[in-house]
């Protein structure tokens, strides 16, 4: 198998070590096994495909540099499950993600701040690790990646379609991202692994939102940051109105002392945090 090596450790895997600047994960059957990721998977600008195993001998397809650790269908809403359609991720950030937060906010907010303060909050440095949580098309992953071009990238998410045009758009800003298909309530990383975490907008989309606020906590580090950005409730009757009937596909929205809540009960703490109209940004630190 092209490019395979896999790393039996002596060390707790639980305490997540990345040797050599290379990506361990976590096996999806088997917690314990170490799965090695080749470098140059994620090396976007020429297309990699091939498998990977862990000792126990579970394989996993790469394809077109998309690692898929998401061995078993699961459910998902209505609201999740437009991700998986083509259309929707070929439009997702060019139409729908410039836009959104100045129609969200009530106000010019153009994408270029959002990415300011990411960038601000996160403060990448080299030689560390940061994940995409429910990346999309990895516009947080890709922006860190052009800030600090010695940091590791990786972007999560469980829709395919999704993850290609993410390639697309990294291969075209020649920036290098490892691409993993998973789901975030059950990250393939070990604890402690990553130095930042980055979620925008997949919060409002989850089913499950505590179990993966969890995961989060777990795979990041004890002295590390999650950057989040989530709707909340709308303060007039036409917002909420156009809300609830929202909720029907699958969306949940919180008023801020909710999400709030529902972050310290993850293990987290607000260090800081503002709101432009329902649209919420917050930092988080581990308890």
């Amino acid at each position: 198998m092209e490019g395979l090596r896999v790393v039996q450790l002596t060390v707790h895997p639980e305490n997540s070590v990345l040797l050599n600047m290379k990506l361990q994960v976590r096996s999806p059957r088997h917690d314990r096994e170490v799965i090695e990721i080749p470098s140059k998977v994620s090396k976007l600008a020429t297309p990699f495909n091939g498998s990977i195993a862990s000792a126990k001998g579970d394989e996993y397809k790469i394809t077109n540099n998309v690692i898929d650790l998401l061995p078993d269908e699961l459910e998902y809403s209505i609201a999740q499950s437009t991700n998986h359609w083509k259309l929707t991720a070929s439009v997702y950030e060019d139409l729908w993600r410039k836009r959104s937060l100045s129609l969200l906010t009530g106000e010019e907010f153009p994408i270029e701040k959002e990415q300011e303060l990411l960038i601000e909050w996160m403060n990448p440095q080299p030689q560390k690790w940061y994940l995409d949580v429910g990346c999309s098309t990895a516009l947080y992953a890709r922006t860190l990646k052009k800030h600090e071009p010695k940091s590791e990238q990786v972007a999560v998410d469980f829709s395919d379609v999704m993850l290609q045009e993410a390639r697309l758009k990294a291969e075209a800003e020649q920036v290098d991202l490892y691409l993993v298909k998973a789901d975030g309530r059950n990250l393939p990383f070990f604890a402690g692994t990553f130095d930042g975490l980055s979620m925008g907008g997949t919060l409002n989309e989850l089913t499950d939102e505590l179990k993966v606020l969890y995961e989060c906590r777990r795979v990041l580090k004890s002295d590390g940051t999650l950057f989040m950005m989530h709707l909340i409730k709308a303060g007039s009757w036409y917002g909420r109105l156009f809300q609830e009937s929202a909720e029907w596909g699958g969306l949940q929205f919180w008023s801020v002392d909710e999400s709030n809540l529902l972050f310290r009960r993850a293990g987290f703490k607000v260090e800081e945090q503002f709101t432009k109209g329902i649209v919420c940004f917050t930092k988080l630190k581990p308890n």
